[in-house]
């Protein structure tokens, strides 16, 4: 049983790890203020349909890898999952029940409030960027929010049928 468990495990892990590098990669400097949060939509999907077993504590951990990938601020992108984590553990029980397009109007609100964080946390901090790098994540984000979702819909059932 215990392998089982670890092997229901992977799947999840492995997105993560994807998540990180689609977040880390490289793009030109005109499509980089467009990227969206990969790793905030991945925690947000995980704590949705798994909130036992990948909530707070994992969304902490995650943050750390990505301030440490980043070099920003220690604990700034691991707050910020932190928060909507916990906000989606909060309601996972309803979320899980919206129909999709209204979902995306909650992951809407979970991506900016997750980006009002890192900007408010850069301002105390003192550091400046331009409102794009802000906002433009948030709407990719809402727009790809769909199709990851069906993509992560089916790992996860696949996951649990051992195929």
């Amino acid at each position: 049983m215990n392998r089982d468990h670890g092997s229901r495990r992977l799947p999840v892990i492995i997105t993560f790890i994807v998540g990180l590098m689609l977040t880390v990669m490289p793009l030109t400097e005109s499509v980089e203020p467009f990227r969206p949060d990969w790793l905030a939509l991945v925690v947000i999907f995980w704590a949705m349909q798994l909130p036992r077993t990948w909530s707070v504590g994992s969304a902490w951990f995650i943050g750390i890898v990505l301030d440490a990938s980043y070099g920003t601020l220690l604990g700034q992108h691991a707050l910020a999952l932190c928060v909507i984590a916990f906000a989606t553990v909060r309601f996972h029980l309803l979320m899980r029940v919206f129909p999709l397009s209204q979902l995306s109007a909650t992951i809407f609100a979970l991506l900016a409030l997750y980006q009002f964080i890192l900007f408010w946390i850069n301002g105390v901090a003192g550091v400046s960027a331009p409102t794009m790098t802000y906002w433009a994540p948030v709407i990719t984000g809402t727009l790809i929010w769909p199709f990851l979702f069906l993509f992560l819909s089916g790992v996860r059932y696949g996951s649990r049928s051992g195929g």
